[in-house]
């Protein structure tokens, strides 16, 4: 198969799932140029988790083979950087823009972030792993981050549109690691016989979470009534 045809199938499931959330927002669409700008961030995110792993691991070493180590490795030295680094990109700046003016706009722009991240990441492991690395990944690893993205941005539509609720910003963070690690964790101990099915039930979990908090923020939106 052609570089330019992995390249393709690579990006596919990142793009799709984007314009999936963009066809849930019913009731006041996102500006595209601030979505692609979205997506970019995602992409500019893995440059902010790379430098930040890199310090990491001047002073961590983990032990594979170790479940305890592999805690920490999953749910801190992967997932607390990957989530803080596309975080610190929706919240710092696309949570303050004057388009993010309804509660689904959380998800919308977590979702566009996330999937930035995904799709460059998912083009290097497909690059080196080929075909079935890139049709794995099309129904894992993606929409995995999809879900981390949808439940951080649940939280940010709260934290910015309920009442004195700005803490739900620390819950946005804490829900889409606390996710992450899990899926991770269960493939990092793989080694452990039949563990990783522990990381489908949490994926499961994710998207089952991800259709319940769309509903509702689909239902909070106050642009209702102007389109009844």
């Amino acid at each position: 198969m052609s570089l330019l045809a992995l390249l393709a199938i690579a990006m596919a499931p990142g793009v799709a799932i984007g314009v999936y959330i963009y066809l849930k927002d019913h009731h006041e669409k996102e500006p595209i140029s601030l979505l692609i700008k979205s997506f970019f961030y995602g992409v500019f995110s893995t440059f902010v988790t790379l430098f930040i792993s890199s310090i990491i691991s001047q002073f961590v070493t983990i032990n594979e083979l170790d479940v305890s180590e592999q805690a920490v490795n999953a749910f801190v030295i992967v997932a607390l950087v990957e989530e803080f680094s596309k975080f610190i990109f929706v919240r710092g700046i696309l949570y303050r823009n004057k388009n993010f003016n309804e509660p689904f706009d959380g998800i919308v722009y977590a979702v566009m972030v996330s999937m930035g991240f995904a799709t460059f990441e998912n083009i290097f492991y497909v690059a080196e792993g080929g075909l079935s690395v890139a049709l794995t990944r099309m129904f894992t690893a993606v929409p995995a981050h999809a879900t981390f993205g949808i439940l951080m941005g649940y939280f940010l539509g709260k934290a910015k549109f309920e009442h004195k609720k700005s803490y739900y910003a620390f819950h946005a963070l804490g829900i889409a690691t606390l996710f992450h690690g899990a899926y991770d964790y269960f493939l990092f101990i793989s080694f452990v016989p039949g563990i990783w099915l522990g990381a489908i039930a949490s994926l499961a979990l994710g998207i089952y979470l991800s259709r319940k908090a769309i509903k509702i923020h689909q239902l909070a939106s106050p642009f209702i009534s102007q389109h009844r």
